[in-house]
């Protein structure tokens, strides 16, 4: 092989190195996107479960007063 053919295989085998490292970077663009769009969602199920667990330990709290009303007053 001369220098020529050898500068031109080093030089494809660049350029095939260089395509799969931006086909690689372009996949972990799109995950860090889906990650993103996943850490969104899952802020907004983690809203929601807060609101729901405050409700429920009002309904909680209102049933135990109504089934036990002569402790509230020792608390109070």
């Amino acid at each position: 092989m001369n220098g020529h053919q050898h500068a031109k295989s080093a030089s494809q085998t660049k350029d095939r190195n260089y395509a799969h490292l931006s086909k690689s970077l372009a996949r972990l663009s799109r995950a860090m996107g889906q990650t993103a769009d996943l850490f969104e969602q899952l802020h907004l199920d983690l809203d929601a479960m807060r609101t729901l667990a405050g409700i429920h330990s009002a309904q909680f709290m209102t049933v135990a007063a109504e089934l036990n009303p002569g402790r509230n007053a020792d608390v109070e």
